[in-house]
């Protein structure tokens, strides 16, 4: 199967997450997991050091990939260009700014640009652009979270903030029903 051959359906989320060079098929296949749960497009910036079709993908969530809108890109300036309409935000633990302090405009694109998992994105990058930096708080003796749990908590907040929209709210058990109160 090659995926970038796939027929998708133009999403209208606007809640992206963007992978710079990912190096690691097991936190990619959860990412793009997420990303259909959620209707958010996932974007991937080449080279990636696996193949899209990776075996580690496959038991991550490339059975989802046929629900999730997935855009490639040769380089960090194409997909800047594609996303010049949007509000980039740069996920990075050297970040001054939470994710959770910034006030996310529902209409607007929102793209969550994440580094690959061994280097993070250029400090070049990041400080040129210091009002579009954000991080998760944690630790100061850590080296990081998981990519695929970052991405998680930033779309979550982006939904949670916009009272996640054409998001399944309620849940049934198989062998019970819940009972409404009131």
């Amino acid at each position: 199967m090659n995926i970038e051959e796939l027929d998708y359906q133009e999403s209208a989320a606007q809640n992206h997450i963007v992978l710079f060079q990912p190096q690691i098929p097991q936190n990619t296949g959860n990412i793009a997991r997420t990303c259909a749960a959620t209707n958010s497009p996932l974007h991937i910036i080449r080279p990636m050091a696996f193949p899209i079709d990776d075996r580690k993908m496959k038991r991550a969530g490339l059975d989802y990939w046929d629900k999730l809108d997935v855009r490639f890109y040769d380089s960090l300036e194409e997909f800047m260009e594609a996303a010049r309409e949007g509000q980039v935000h740069l996920v990075s633990k050297f970040a001054n700014q939470t994710y959770s302090d910034v006030s996310y405009q529902d209409g607007k694109s929102h793209y969550f640009l994440f580094g690959r998992e061994d280097k993070g994105l250029n400090e070049d990058l990041l400080y040129e652009n210091p009002e579009r930096c954000v991080r998760i708080p944690m630790r100061s003796d850590l080296r990081s979270l998981n990519l695929s749990n970052s991405a998680a908590i930033a779309v979550y907040e982006v939904l949670r903030q916009w009272d996640f929209p054409d998001l399944s709210r309620e849940g049934q058990l198989t062998k019970y029903r819940w009972q409404k109160e009131g």
